[in-house]
């Protein structure tokens, strides 16, 4: 006869955090929300890489591209570069992240010396960048012949049909630095020669990089960026459990920080053998993510094998249909108290904390107050990061409201049959996702802010000041379905945004 868990299977909206006493000396601005990535031996050693927030973008085609990943490293996250897509193509995205923050980025809105005026307008439009290299072949590796900014052009009394070579700033007249000039020198040269940025060539003019005076001064205005030793921002990659032999050293070499391994289910053979030809092939010189599991036995076989972060969530994500078409999964917040228990006992025999990531089943923002409380490390978040500018989808109109196209790795659009991998064909047999809209956010910067606000906030009703402190400090209720409706706005009538009013 089958085995039956007693309690039922509940997500965090069944639970409600009771306000602990809050000290003077307790508020938003000192909450720290530093928090351990991959494992460590706790009390021995620092984490060998921490997240300044608790939070990483989803392993998802519609979610974490290098431009996602470039806005969560700057507020203090990072990304998992999505794996549904060729070795070379990842590998190139991770590679673009790390030379990003180095300072030298390789410019993609270049220009020839017959492209005319209208073509510059019409591509500053389309990426927004105004400063544009003039190359002999107009692109990013070819001969610097000059460079054109705004200042270059007056609309009004120009030719849209006037060449570049025209009016553009030619090469002598131009500050340059060679390759091999440091960040730090570069900035100097900037500041010495009151530039906006300084182009980088080879020992044959060709054009290598350009160094932005804006990035300097991004982090003096971004504290919590998320950086590696050498002050670049930190990136990590979604891989599969079938072509880790040539997916993994192409993401190490282009330099990505951890791995993590892109499964519906991790407590299988094919993760544990994943894991086994990392450690084999790099040592622990590379960290590598597993899951996503449900339980305690979960979390024990992925430990074991040597996961450095396990994955929480089976079906709880919004695009998410596993539980309906098979039938299999739990509750969110049941399994990350199981599993959370099973990471505190596995410190306690080994002295080696594996960080717990909670992964699906966050709708509102409190949700991951929740999810912090009952014992996760970070959480692996979609929707949530879909919605903003930063994520690759299209913002389409849908009925008059903006919104971004959100779809899931298991639907029949994706396609990710890696994902849902039993050893079998190469294909999706049948789709555990959804293609979808999720209303338009704005700035990623703008709603992480407003999101960790909310959570430090409550944290401090708490009496905490950290994760860890709000772990050992929170207290959960379970709540009724009748409180849950009381918790919101009811027996009122409620005015909207265009005056109208609607009875609750």
């Amino acid at each position: 006869m089958a085995f039956y868990y007693e309690e039922p299977s509940r997500t965090f909206n069944e639970y409600l955090l009771v306000p602990g006493h809050t000290p003077a000396s307790c508020i938003p601005a000192k909450v720290d929300l530093k928090t351990p990535l991959v494992r460590y031996r706790k009390g021995q050693e620092e984490c060998p890489i921490s997240l300044n927030i608790p939070m990483v973008s989803a392993i998802m085609a519609a979610v974490s591209d290098d431009h996602m990943a470039v806005a969560l490293a700057t507020e203090g996250g990072i990304s998992f570069i999505y794996g549904n897509q060729t070795i070379e193509s990842e590998a190139a995205m991770v590679a673009r992240v790390k030379a990003y923050k180095a300072g030298f980025v390789v410019s993609d809105t270049n220009l020839s010396p017959d492209t005319t005026l209208e073509e510059v307008v019409a591509l500053k439009e389309q990426t927004g960048h105004s400063t544009m290299p003039v190359t002999d072949n107009g692109q990013a590796g070819g001969k610097l012949l000059g460079i054109v900014t705004e200042r270059d052009y007056r609309l009004s009394r120009m030719s849209l049909d006037t060449k570049v070579s025209e009016f553009m700033t030619p090469r002598e007249n131009l500050v340059v630095a060679t390759e091999g000039t440091s960040l730090k020198e570069a900035n100097d040269i900037i500041w010495d020669h009151k530039l906006n940025s300084l182009p980088i060539v080879d020992a044959n003019d060709n054009l290598c990089y350009l160094v932005f005076r804006q990035d300097y001064d991004t982090h003096k205005e971004n504290p919590l960026e998320l950086l590696d030793n050498e002050k670049r921002y930190l990136v990590g990659a979604g891989i599969n459990s079938r072509d880790y032999a040539e997916r993994v050293p192409a993401l190490v070499e282009a330099g990505a920080d951890v791995l993590c391994i892109d499964s519906s289910e991790g407590y299988s053979d094919w993760q544990k053998m994943t894991i086994e030809w990392v450690r084999e092939h790099y040592g622990n010189d590379v960290k590598i993510g597993a899951g996503n599991v449900v339980d305690r036995e979960g979390f024990r076989f992925l430990a074991e094998a040597g996961a450095d972060f396990i994955k929480v969530g089976i079906g709880g994500g919004s695009i998410c249909i596993t539980r309906e078409t098979k039938g299999i999964g739990r509750g969110q917040a049941t399994a990350l108290i199981d599993v959370c228990r099973a990471r505190d006992e596995y410190y306690e025999e080994t002295g080696v904390y594996v960080p717990v990531c909670s992964d699906g089943g966050i709708v509102y923002d409190y949700h991951m107050t929740l999810a912090l409380a009952m014992g996760a490390d970070f959480m692996m978040l979609g929707r949530y990061f879909a919605r903003f500018d930063e994520s690759p989808t299209e913002r389409v109109n849908v009925n008059g409201q903006y919104m971004k196209e959100y779809w899931g790795e298991g639907s029949a659009r994706a396609r990710n049959w890696q994902r849902y991998d039993l050893g079998g064909a190469a294909k999706l047999s049948f789709v555990e996702g959804v293609d979808s809209y999720v209303p338009y956010a704005g700035s990623l910067k703008d709603g992480v802010g407003g999101t960790l606000y909310k959570v430090k906030s409550t944290m401090c009703n708490c009496g905490a000041l950290s994760i860890p402190e709000l772990q050992e400090k929170a207290r959960l209720t379970l709540v009724s379905s009748t409180s849950i409706v009381e918790g919101g706005a009811h027996d009122v009538v409620v005015k909207d945004s265009q005056q109208s009013v609607s009875y609750r």
